[in-house]
């Protein structure tokens, strides 16, 4: 987006607009009460902080954490002009800078069609939240995956696998024995034990007999704690929920299509509060959104159901003995691997970031 050039004021006069500048840490609290009259939260985790002056006074500020903005406020007597379009521009200049090439904006439905006219696409929306993105990084990840797409009544699985276990590998066969072509998604989000790169080629090696199975990642378009933002929320609203409808919104009408699923499986879920939650999600929304829900039932072992807490359990403890009976051979042979010695370590010392 380009600047926008000087205009002219009332007397004809030529009115040069608010330069764009960073904000520095004494400045915060300028931008503090802006956010906040904008009746947004002003949040501290962000790696850049924009804002712009006139006559003494900051009418705009902006935030960046990685590839998403955030904290776009700009002063009543300022709105409808070409502010945010500027604070965003520089916003974006600075994440290109540091690597990115997609950006994205959770905002209040009704502020969508802002961001929409500089250029943003509207990815998911609901009651309280949309999610737009600038860039068409999704267009680009749905182009690169067109090789994997086949023609059929195609099922889902999205799975963190921290790591991959017997009970995920149970989980791909039934749902891969219900569907044409069976597309497991691996969470790039890297907050666990086991870093993206290994959980995805654990999946991969764990699941490579399977024919009708294509294996690949959610790349950024899993809507995600770490990603979602919750500053333009009442205190009271319920973020996690929010959260969640956001990714299965996002799933169904612009991720599901693609790959032709029509189905989405999951694991029943006796452990985690938060992924019963996401489940009762899925079985509630999705039939709405055109992608069947289906839950199928844990594989159990000792009487317990199978999982990678179990696994990373084991380990905290150095216990590597009887871990075939949790995990594939392809995941036993790296938990027992030097490769492997580091998130051992890691476990043992308990530096857990996700279970």
């Amino acid at each position: 987006m380009a600047s926008p050039p000087a205009f002219r004021g009332a007397r004809g006069c030529v009115t040069i607009p608010p330069m764009i500048q960073p904000l520095g840490p004494s400045e915060r609290e300028r931008a503090r009460a802006l956010v906040q009259a904008e009746g947004l939260a002003f949040d501290l985790d962000l790696d850049d902080l924009v804002g712009a002056y006139q006559g003494g006074e900051l009418v705009a500020v902006g935030a960046r954490r990685a590839g998403v903005l955030k904290m776009l406020a700009v002063a009543p007597a300022h709105q409808g002009g070409s502010l945010l379009g500027e604070i965003v521009t520089e916003l974006v200049r600075l994440g290109s800078a540091a690597g990115h090439d997609a950006f994205f904006v959770f905002t209040r439905p009704a502020h969508a069609p802002s961001f929409e006219a500089l250029g943003f696409t509207l990815l998911a929306t609901q009651g309280r939240a949309a999610l737009l993105e600038w860039g068409d990084g999704l267009g680009r990840w749905l182009a690169a995956s067109r090789p994997l797409v086949r023609d059929g009544a195609n099922g889902a699985v999205v799975v963190n696998c921290n790591p991959f276990t017997l009970g995920h590998r149970h989980l791909v066969e039934e749902a891969a024995r219900r569907a044409d072509t069976l597309y497991v998604f691996v969470v790039r989000e890297d907050r666990s034990a086991f870093p993206f790169d290994v959980r995805l080629r654990l999946v991969r090696e764990g699941t490579s007999d399977l024919a009708n199975v294509r294996v690949l990642d959610t790349s950024r378009y899993a809507v995600s704690a770490l990603t979602f933002p919750a500053y333009f929320l009442r205190q009271a609203d319920d973020v996690a929920a929010i959260q969640m409808e956001l990714d299965l919104r996002l799933f169904a009408r612009r991720i599901a299509p693609f790959f032709q699923v029509r189905r989405r499986f999951f694991g029943t879920e006796p452990f985690c509060a938060t992924t019963r939650a996401y489940n009762a999600a899925m079985l509630r929304l999705l039939p709405a959104l055109g992608v069947e829900p289906v839950q199928l039932e844990r594989l159990r072992g000792s009487g317990e159901a199978i999982s990678a807490s179990r696994v990373r359990a084991a380990l905290r403890k150095g216990e590597l003995e009887g871990l075939e009976a949790l995990v594939p051979p392809a995941t036993l042979r790296f938990l027992r691997s030097p490769e492997a010695g580091a998130i051992r370590a890691r476990l043992a010392a308990g530096e857990e970031r996700h279970a």
